[in-house]
């Protein structure tokens, strides 16, 4: 296959996903499910699960070996601009006014899954060995723990809007526990996998680990106080900020990569040091980045899914399965329905933030694919979480509609928790 020819299919193939994902993502809506549960299902359908069983193999057709490593680069810009966005909404005034609601939900709701994670692979190694041969390792371990508590901060957001709860003390509490659940998940897995998808002639795993240290801090230090002084300059001259932020996520991202890290830590990193005006993202680079990155990443979701084969489960995989989403799904909607009855809040309350944090959806998949890149896993185990990403994210929107059934307002019994009025209130 000749570059013209290659040059052809990749943009058939970009546009075939684009309008796939626009498809379903907008039946996902009208079904009561969040945009991404839909352009997820695109990408699947196309892969190997639906697609390539048909008759001829479409997908074989569709995306041949030599299209795969543009796909490739093109869904992974579409990541590391998402994870610049995800790291860009943290909000600190709030992570910093956090409240014992927030913090009780943060912590029981990160470490209880976190432990179940551990606590399943050191004594249950034998389901894990029977899908993942290469199952076990200090790595591994806090792979898994990262994979049972991690909670998808921007996919949670978007419920929050949908269902209206933004501005709401439910909203406000799931948002910011899930803020800081994401940057402790982020640091951790970062930890975890420095050095390990780093080229055989890279930096060992504690170098690595100390030159990203040094990087994170010149970022803060340094990076992030001289592009304050730029953008103001740039506001009094009518510039564009969107071109330096974009140029501040990819730069950080090809960083990171350099170090042995995959790139999406750079764009997470680029997002957290990028100034806000008052601690409040800039709608002028939010809007254009959520619009290029919501274009995109219906092209990560169909590379998801061509790794992604349903077929290829075995009794031990659907026992494995069985046993990763109990304890995702008991890890964090019991830890975090406890932390908020015991900290004040209603019964209807807490059962919603609970729902809430256990949202896992894109983010998840972006660990996953890290993960089976750095070749921390294999696609048994990575068939098995993808799965679990998709019940879990799925299941958010029906918890939320049958607790709303019997749900009275968010001030019950005349009471609001003081934690939360005080976010609200800032």
């Amino acid at each position: 296959m000749d570059t013209e020819q290659v040059t052809a299919l990749v943009i058939g193939d970009v546009a075939l996903i684009v309008v796939a994902s626009w498809l379903l993502g907008a039946l996902a809506r009208r079904l009561g499910q969040p945009t991404v549960i839909g352009q997820i299902a695109a990408g699947i359908a196309l892969g190997p699960t639906l697609l390539g069983r048909l008759p001829g193999d479409p997908t074989g057709i569709l995306f041949p070996p030599e299209v795969l490593p543009f796909l490739t680069v093109l869904s992974q810009v579409a990541v590391v601009i998402f994870m610049f966005l995800a790291g860009y909404e943290i909000n600190y005034r709030q992570l910093r006014g956090g409240g014992r609601s927030v913090l009780a939900v943060a912590v029981l709701a990160l470490l209880v899954p976190a432990a179940l994670g551990t606590g399943a692979v050191t004594f249950l190694d034998g389901l894990f060995t029977a899908v993942e041969p290469d199952a076990g390792g200090g790595t591994f371990v806090m792979f898994m723990a990262v994979a049972c508590s991690v909670t998808a901060l921007p996919v949670l957001v978007a419920i929050v809007r949908e269902r209206g709860m933004a501005g709401t003390p439910t909203g406000t509490i799931a948002t910011t526990a899930a803020g800081i659940m994401d940057v402790v998940a982020w640091l951790v897995l970062a930890a975890a996998f420095a050095g390990t998808a780093a080229h055989s002639s890279g930096p060992s795993w504690l170098m690595a680990l100390v030159l990203i240290v040094l990087f994170a801090a010149v970022m803060f230090l340094l990076v992030r106080p001289l592009l304050d002084r730029l953008l103001r300059r740039t506001e009094s001259s009518l510039l564009s900020p969107v071109p330096l932020a974009l140029g501040l996520a990819l730069g950080s991202a090809w960083v990171t990569s350099e170090l042995g890290l995959h790139p999406v830590f750079g764009g997470f990193l680029a997002g957290l040091i990028m100034p806000r005006r008052n601690e409040v993202p800039d709608a002028e680079i939010l809007r254009p980045m959520e619009q290029t990155a919501g274009l995109l990443l219906p092209l990560f979701f169909v590379t998801t899914g061509l790794k992604f084969d349903i077929g290829t489960l075995d009794t031990d995989g659907l026992v494995l399965l069985a046993l990763v989403l109990a304890i995702a799904v008991a890890g964090k909607l019991v830890p975090a329905y406890a932390a908020c009855r015991f900290t004040g809040l209603g019964p209807h309350q807490s059962a919603r933030v609970a729902a809430l944090v256990n949202t896992r959806g894109l983010t998840e998949l972006i660990v996953l694919n890290v993960a089976l890149e750095a070749g921390v896993i294999g696609p048994g185990l990575f068939t098995v979480l993808v799965l679990m990403a998709l019940v879990t994210t799925f299941m958010t929107g029906p918890l939320l509609t049958l607790i709303g059934r019997n749900e009275r307002p968010e001030k019950e019994n005349g009471r609001v928790d003081e934690s939360a009025g005080r976010i609200q209130a800032q």
